[in-house]
């Protein structure tokens, strides 16, 4: 059984680097997918209030069999718990639906800069994390500007950054940003997201047959050469397995720096201050 090495979080705790993205899995479909996951050797879980199935990621912790303090457990809370106070409920609702006393890592799911609460939605953060109904405390879709308000107004550096991030949506300045003040950058949609073209470039098929590995493993090993924690779904037992067998080769520098035609630009992906829920 394979197990993903750990990256320290700038409060200590240790994330693996690679876990289980769970969006847009129903309750039904998540138990199942997250007890293949656990079995395989996946200890990351990633979810959200958002994607309605913290029910069933509880239960497949509980069918799993593995100890609750082997497992890493991300949720998010979205804009509905944004402003003073509000993330008080939302945690413990999310906490309800787990069946857990704590989250590994709590999450500002949007920055909804035009709401202009999430300075305050992260103190309360803060206060959560103080009471340890939370081990650490980040933000989501977090912009170099939306971060550097958080810096400035509040006391607690965000451990992790979770962002779209794929070799073909690079985000450099946000990465940049991130390790300059500490901050794990973590990759959603690390393939590329539905309906992308990004495992069909030709390249990764010339570089599948040198490493002899599938394109996924070898987006996947970009991200872990870049030192991101990434989380890739699934709900395929053997794509499980197949995602998480990374960690026995390393992509050359030339490859690496081959692999930079992909990116789509600045302008590829996401806008968070134009987006989010």
């Amino acid at each position: 059984m394979t197990l993903s090495p750990l990256i320290t979080l700038n409060d200590g705790h240790g994330i693996p680097q690679l876990g289980l993205g769970t969006w847009p899995l129903d309750d039904e479909q998540v138990t199942a997918a997250v007890v293949h996951a656990l079995e395989a050797g996946y200890r990351h879980i990633d979810t959200a209030v958002k994607y309605g199935n913290e029910e069933g990621v509880g239960n497949g912790i509980r069918a799993s069999g593995v100890n609750r303090s082997k497992i890493f457990v991300t949720t998010k809370l979205d804009g509905e718990f944004q402003g003073q106070d509000r993330a008080v409920a939302g945690l413990e609702g999310s906490l309800t639906r787990l069946g857990l006393d704590y989250v590994d890592l709590l999450l500002i799911h949007w920055p909804l800069p035009g709401r202009d609460d999430f300075v305050s939605t992260w103190k309360t953060f803060e206060r959560l994390q103080a009471q340890g109904k939370v081990r650490s405390i980040g933000v989501s879709n977090f912009k170099p500007a939306h971060l550097e308000r958080l810096l400035a107004e509040t006391d607690v550096v965000p451990a992790v950054n979770q962002i779209q991030l794929s070799p073909a949506i690079t985000r450099e300045a946000e990465r940049e940003f991130n390790a300059g003040h500490g901050i794990v950058t973590e990759s959603y949609s690390p393939l590329g997201g539905s309906g992308a073209s990004l495992l069909t470039a030709p390249l990764l098929a010339q570089l599948g047959e040198k490493y002899d590995k599938t394109p996924a493993q070898l987006v996947l090993r970009w991200h872990i050469e870049k030192g991101l924690v990434v989380i890739p779904k699934s709900g395929n037992p053997e794509r499980m397995r197949e995602n998480l067998d990374i960690f026995d080769f390393s992509l050359d520098r030339q490859d690496l720096a081959e692999l930079a035609i992909l990116d789509e630009g600045p302008g590829a992906g996401n806008d968070s201050d134009a987006t989010g829920h």
